[in-house]
Formats: C-alpha cells, structure tokens, sequence
C-alpha cells in the first residue's frame, strides 16, 4: 500500500505572508496620512486576504492570532465604536487563564516535592534561582534603560492637558514586599492571585506532606497528580479562545485612541523588540552555552507564544519535563520565576518607565535613572504575569519621580503588541532558569540519558 504524503505548506506561503502583511501597512498608512479612504480600506481587506489562505492551511495558534490582530485594527479603523466594545473578549480570556494558574501551581508543587522526596534538593534549588533571577532581571532593566536613552523615543510626544490625573502612592517599601510574599489566607491568596503567595503555602504544604509516610502520602499525592495533568488538558481547551482574545485587544486599542495616536508609540515598540532580541543574543544565548545546555532543542521547546505569561505557564512547565528537567525542580522553578524573572517584563519595565518620562519632559539624571532601576527592580517582584501588570507598577513608581499618570497611561496605546514580545522573553527567561538549574545540580536528562 502506497503511503499518502501529508499536504506540505506551499513554497509560496511566506512570500504570500509578506505580501499580505505589506499590503495591510500600507492600507493603515494611507488611511493615517489621510488618502483616499476606498483605497487604503481595499489594500487593508487585500492583505486579509492573502494571509487568510495560509492561517486556514496551518491552523497554527500563531497563525490564527496574527490573522486575528490585523483583522482587530481593521476592526478599530472602520468601526471604532464597535471595536471599543470588544474589550471583554480579553477580559474573559484572563478570567479563565486566572481561574486555572492557582490550581496548577499547587498539584505542581506539592506533587513536585512529595512525589520525589527531595527536601534536601529543593533548599540547593531556590538558592541557585535567586541568584539565576536577579542577574537576569538586573541585566534587563540595565539594558532596558540603555535602549531607551539611545532612542530618546519619548521626546517630543505632546500630552493632553486634559488627562493630568492625581498621581498614586509610592509603592510599598521592601518590607512590606517581604511580607506581602507569605499568605495568611490560602483562600483570599487564591481568590486574588498571588502567585508567589500561592507557591509557598504549595512549598510549605508538599514538605509536610513529604515528611508523612508512604502510606498515609500516596493517596493525597495520587490525587494531586490528576489535579495537576486535569489542569493541563483544560489549558489546551483555553488556547483555542488565545487568537479571538488578541484580535478584540488590538481592535479596543485602535477604535479607541486611533491610528495618530500609534505614531510616536511606535519607535518604542521597534526598540522594545530589538533589546529583546539583543537580549536574547548577548546575555541569555552565552548563559545557555555555558552551562552546556543545547540550543536547538531549548529553542523546539519554547517554541510556542502567548499574549499572557500565566497563560504559558501550563505550557512551559510541560515542555520543559519533556526537555529533561525533573518535574521537582520544574515545579519549583517555574511558578517562583513568574514573580521574581519577568525577564522581558522588567526589560520594559525600564523603557517604559523613561519613555513615560520622557513624554512628560523630565530629564532624569545618571543618578536618578540608577535609583529608578533599583526601585523597579523591587517592585516588579510582585508583577503578576498578564498582561498590562506592567502598568499597574509604572503608575506606582512614576508618583515618587514627578511623572505625569498621562504619560504612562498612553502606553496602552501598543501595550498588547509589545505584551507578546515582553511574554516570550518571560517564558523563555522562566524554561531556561529551570534549565540552567538542573544543569547545575547536575539534573538534567534527555531521553537517550543524562547531558554530557
């Protein structure tokens, strides 16, 4: 019997793609620099075209959320009054991202520790992550400020003078940050998704587990187990809605600030991406070199996006046991990391914080720049991995340095497009600490045996 060959992707798909996405610029272009308004709509609806064909051919969740955003700021530019009721499609998105992560990160920790009864192992392991996380953070907002100061991005945007709001209360002091990590209501911890509250009582709960007999753990940890593999399956069952909840973003953003006011936003985003990748280039890709860890396959096993960080939680953690990464230290690292390494969050963090700055008209000095790095630095360890957390801190951090609350809020203008950038980074910064971990405690396995 003559085996049948699986339909390839036509050779060509990525010039179709290019055209596509080309054509719909142009569309946004003509209509923002107000030409004729049949013309730019009909090349927009053109490039909708030429990538529909593919989206339907790769049925691909990357696919199907690029065709879903240029279809949602098509949406913001003929319907803005439409568009701007869209917003709740990300909101139930979230909800139900929300909903699975406390769960998830309790079966994961607790079976994590008490499956594998490694008590000793796991005070090695949060050691070795501390230190991982707070270099990798370091180096991002470092570099985060260095970018935005050679863009100057944010000069010359002029705010309404309308949109002064009161600024906030400074942000908590690193006492109030300690304590804030320790619940004292597992329910309320839950209820308002503190992740990193959420992991210590898992931490604190799978040791005490662990410290029972075989006997009295194993039905509870059986228990656990499916929890945890439940959670799983149902955040496959989620993604489905991940491309309808990026096009109603994007169509929000577009039908409620318009295209103008994308303009100046745009030179922060094309810098937020190449820090990005020169992050990736020059910090992460020397760490992965020097701890032995192979590039390609970590490359396979990342290989995957998302518009929320928790949302790639579930992900994550399973690509990386697949990876070799004993499931102990995967549960331990992985959660700890979506408080304390958003790499590409605290990346942000730092542009976002001088672009916001830099719109108002502040010139900040070495020495007040160093001060806002080290005050974001604290302060981002509590960021919540979703999108738009990143705001809630910048409105924090900007009252103690006189930046206007108007200055950051028109971040939201492109949030979401960079929010996909600043996700990836997170993920990847979270799998490689797990990665880089193991390493080190000398953990980590293929399926043909330990790495040498």
């Amino acid at each position: 019997m003559t085996a049948v060959a699986k339909p390839s992707q036509p050779k060509f798909a990525p010039a179709l793609a290019a055209l596509g996405v080309l054509l719909f610029a142009a569309g946004l272009a003509a209509d923002l620099f107000s030409a004729h308004i049949q013309l730019a709509a009909a090349l927009r609806w053109a490039g909708l075209a030429a990538f529909l064909p593919i989206a339907f051919r790769r049925r691909s969740l990357l696919a199907w959320t690029f065709l879903a955003m240029l279809a949602g700021a098509e949406l913001g530019v003929d319907a803005p009054a439409l568009a701007t009721q869209t917003h709740f499609l990300g909101d139930i998105f979230l909800r139900l991202i929300r909903m699975i992560v406390a769960p998830l990160i309790f079966g994961g920790i607790v079976t994590g520790i008490a499956g594998h009864n490694q008590l000793r192992g796991v005070g090695r392991v949060a050691l070795k992550s501390i230190v991982f996380f707070e270099v990798a953070t370091t180096l991002g907002l470092i570099l985060g400020a260095v970018a935005i100061n050679l863009s100057q991005a944010g000069v010359g945007i002029t705010l309404p003078t309308s949109s002064q709001l009161a600024p906030p209360q400074v942000a908590e002091g690193w006492q109030h940050i300690l304590l804030n990590i320790f619940p004292e209501n597992i329910a309320q911890a839950v209820a308002q998704n503190q992740i990193l509250q959420v992991a210590i009582f898992a931490l604190l709960f799978g040791t005490a587990l662990a410290t029972l007999s075989e006997q009295k753990r194993a039905p509870l940890v059986s228990v656990l187990q499916s929890l945890t593999e439940t959670m799983f399956r149902l955040t496959r069952i989620i993604m489905v809605m991940a491309p309808i909840a990026a096009g109603a973003a994007l169509a929000y953003t577009v039908g409620s600030m318009g295209l103008l006011t994308l303009l100046p936003l745009a030179k922060l985003a094309v810098t937020c991406y190449a820090t990005l990748f020169v992050f990736l280039l020059l910090v992460l890709t020397p760490i992965l070199l020097g701890f032995r860890i192979p590039l390609r396959r970590f490359a396979a096993a990342v290989g995957f996006a998302t518009t929320s960080s928790e949302a790639a939680l579930p992900l994550a953690m399973e690509r990386m046991e697949e990876f070799g990464v004993p499931r102990w230290i995967v549960s331990f690292v992985i959660p700890t990391g979506y408080s304390f390494n958003l790499t590409g969050s605290s990346i942000y963090l730092a542009m976002a914080a001088i672009f916001a700055a830099q719109a108002a008209g502040l010139h900040l000095t070495l020495g007040q720049q160093i001060f806002l790095l080290a005050t974001l630095m604290l302060t981002s360890k509590g960021i919540a991995g979703v999108p738009r957390a990143t705001l809630v801190t910048l409105l924090a951090v900007a009252g103690s340095f006189h930046i206007s609350a108007a200055a950051v809020l028109i971040l939201l203008g492109v949030d979401t497009v960079m929010d996909m950038g600043r996700t990836a980074m997170n993920v990847i910064g979270n799998c490689m600490a797990a990665a880089v971990v193991a390493s080190w405690e000398g953990e980590l396995s293929s399926p043909q045996g330990p790495l040498s």
